[in-house]
């Protein structure tokens, strides 16, 4: 479901994205994390990137779940 409020649109973003990925684990940490969570090395995190909206298109693109 779209969300078109952009008030409410602007917090969701906040929520979602508003995190560090670690490139070792790959485990989700808070925005203020100088180390990792799960692994403790440092240095390791990045920005959690955003989802492309692209066009949806039937079949391939993984996911599991089809007839073979």
């Amino acid at each position: 479901m779209p969300i078109n409020d952009p008030e409410l649109l602007k917090i969701v973003e906040a929520r979602v994205l508003n995190k560090w990925v670690c490139r070792k684990c790959g485990a989700l940490n808070p925005p203020g994390a100088t180390k990792c969570r799960r692994c403790k090395s440092k240095g390791t995190l990045r920005p959690k990137k955003a989802m492309k909206a692209g066009p949806k298109t039937k079949g391939g693109g993984g996911g599991g779940g089809g007839k073979k």
